[in-house]
């Protein structure tokens, strides 16, 4: 099959701040659609330009019928990757600090961990002293008290010379190692694999990400062509534009929108469905995909 680009943008980054109880999932959306196409669909909620048009206006209860319609003019064309915060900060304790990291970490190529996940996941203290430990841009050398609040928090053995040596290659910036705070990388990922569906290479317009860089983007692609051998490279690459000039990614910035409220709210995925039935599933809300 020939290449097919594809434009996203994501709604709920948080930075760092991947605990934030206001912004507990990320939503990465992502839209098959011409620039006209597209132009057509924010026309049609009552855009007169494509920038400054969110998804809280689309979602008030008088605009009912024109995100009837942005969501069924998305039918078949259009995916939603929802992260979890907490279980992903879960699980990148363990893929971090267990194995050798890779840019298959946090999606459906790295490793399962069971139960494991759970056990870290209610620990909220556990899971900030890994935010600190993994923090490192400011430090040139370990933090040895951060390192002994986390052990005192671990409710699982981890060997301690094990995770030293994990946040040195982190404090020197080692290059295979995959950011451990950055969940837009390995969403970039689930959303290639999605649309390549081993039958093709997925070129992407995304809207400017400092996280996702071209050293970052071009190991993930690497990753990504090595781990679906003979089928085509999932990931053809990546072009940053600005959304405002580009009428597919704001059309993914309101998806994305939409379908993080709908994870967040309780009852409001039930009002938008059957709209968004096959856009937004539960199976999608994790921190490593299925």
């Amino acid at each position: 099959m020939p290449e097919l680009e594809i434009a996203c943008d994501e709604s709920g980054f948080s930075g760092s701040n991947l605990l934030d109880p206001a912004a507990p999932v990320i939503t990465h959306a992502s839209v098959d659609l011409s620039v006209v196409e597209a132009a057509e669909v924010m026309t049609s909620v009552g855009s007169r330009t494509t920038s400054e048009y969110k998804s809280n206006r689309l979602l008030r209860p008088e605009q009912r019928p024109a995100l009837g319609r942005f969501l069924a003019a998305l039918d078949g064309r259009a995916h939603v990757h929802v992260i979890d915060k907490r279980l992903y900060v879960a699980t990148r304790v363990l893929e971090l600090f267990t194995g050798e990291p890779s840019y298959g970490d946090g999606t459906r190529l790295g490793r399962d961990f069971g139960a494991s996940v759970d056990v870290l996941r209610s620990r909220t203290e556990l899971l900030e002293s890994f935010l600190v430990l993994t923090r490192t841009k400011r430090l040139r050398m370990l933090d040895h008290d951060a390192i002994d609040r986390f052990f005192a928090l671990l409710p699982i053995e981890l060997p301690r010379s094990r995770v030293e040596e994990t946040l040195l290659r982190l404090i020197e910036d080692d290059p295979a190692i995959p950011p451990p705070l950055e969940p837009l990388v390995p969403a970039l990922a689930e959303t290639a694999l999605y649309w390549s569906a081993g039958e093709r290479s997925v070129a992407i317009v995304h809207d400017e990400q400092s996280a996702l860089t071209r050293h970052r983007v071009a190991r993930l692609a690497r990753y990504l062509a090595a781990a679906v051998v003979p089928a085509p490279p999932p990931l053809a690459g990546l072009r940053q534009v600005d959304s405002r000039q580009d009428p597919r990614v704001q059309v993914a910035d309101l998806l994305a929108g939409v379908a993080r409220r709908a994870a967040e709210v309780p009852g409001l995925a039930k009002i938008l469905r059957p709209e968004c039935r096959g856009l937004i599933g539960d199976s999608d809300v994790a921190g490593k995909a299925t």
